[in-house]
């Protein structure tokens, strides 16, 4: 039996599904029961519960093959960091004590670094509490932006006529989508065929600025001549505010930005074809692009 954390979200959700058509037997941790429906009608054992709960993930856990965790934080937490610690640790305490042998974790591209990196601190701290606990197989995802990200741009690309974001527009960084992510992780917590502690990097089929993204992107939603516009640092923090966000997620995700632009945060090894995956940003637009013209 293989638990999976997160299984309404971008990557769980994915996990999950293929893990039950591959003939797992699946439980599914979530915090909906109606979002949770759909996986308990596929066969999956569905739990409701807090993933800052550290009696409840030792319940999920205990008896399982593996799981599959990450730190499903709200970006509308008021202090996000504080939250990302009490969601760690509570994980890490679950895993100790329930015994599971086998531990799949999404982690960043820029976890090895232990200052400057905003979200992805957290993400450090987390895979640190992980690997000091003794006698289990530990497997690190190191993905970086998501292509789901430009899901949440739609309404803003609606409204005002552009994408916009405070990445600078030229630069070229690993996108990877959330299925090449789901992939790999399906794939390590069916076979469990490591040892130890490994690290895998997912990077997604090349480099891509916002600038192209924006051009490929305005392709598919018949806005051709869609623009990228940089915002200023304090401009994007507000926005990200006025939409619902945090200031404390908000001034995170700016620092993280910047890390990104100094080139602290780059893949271990540069991109290789073990870290390199198939499935392209060309293929995930024309999906944005049915949502677009939809609504």
């Amino acid at each position: 039996m293989i638990t999976v954390m997160g299984a309404t979200g971008n990557t769980g959700s994915k996990i999950a599904s293929a893990l039950l058509r591959r003939g797992e037997q699946v439980r599914a941790l979530g915090r909906s029961q109606r979002r949770l429906q759909a996986l308990a009608g596929a066969g999956a054992d569905v739990r409701v519960g807090d993933a800052a709960d550290a009696a409840f993930l030792t319940e999920a856990f205990q008896g399982a093959d593996a799981v599959y965790t990450l730190l499903p934080t709200d970006q509308r937490a008021p202090d996000y960091r504080a939250r990302q610690m009490q969601e760690g640790e509570a994980i890490a305490e679950a895993i100790r004590a329930s015994g599971v042998p086998y531990v799949v974790a999404l982690s960043s591209i820029g976890a090895d670094m232990n200052e400057g990196t905003g979200v992805i601190l957290g993400l450090h701290a987390q895979e640190q509490r992980l690997r000091r606990i003794p006698d289990v197989n530990l497997l690190l995802l190191r993905p970086v932006s998501f292509f789901e990200n430009f899901l949440e741009s739609l309404e803003t690309i609606r409204h005002h006529g552009v994408l916009a974001d405070c990445v600078e527009a030229e630069l070229a960084i690993p996108m990877v989508g959330t299925r090449d992510i789901a992939a790999a992780a399906t794939e390590a917590l069916a076979r469990r065929d490591w040892q130890g502690e490994v690290v895998r990097e997912l990077l997604g089929p090349r480099d891509l600025s916002y600038s192209e993204a924006a051009r490929i992107l305005g392709a598919h939603i018949g806005k051709p001549d869609l623009a990228y516009m940089q915002m200023p640092p304090d401009e994007m923090e507000g926005a990200m505010v006025e939409a619902g966000l945090s200031s404390s997620f908000a001034r995170l995700y700016i620092e993280m930005v910047q890390s990104f632009s100094r080139g602290t945060v780059r893949p271990m090894n540069g991109r290789t074809p073990q870290n390199t995956t198939a499935f392209r940003f060309e293929d995930y637009a024309a999906e944005l692009g049915r949502i677009y013209l939809a609504a």
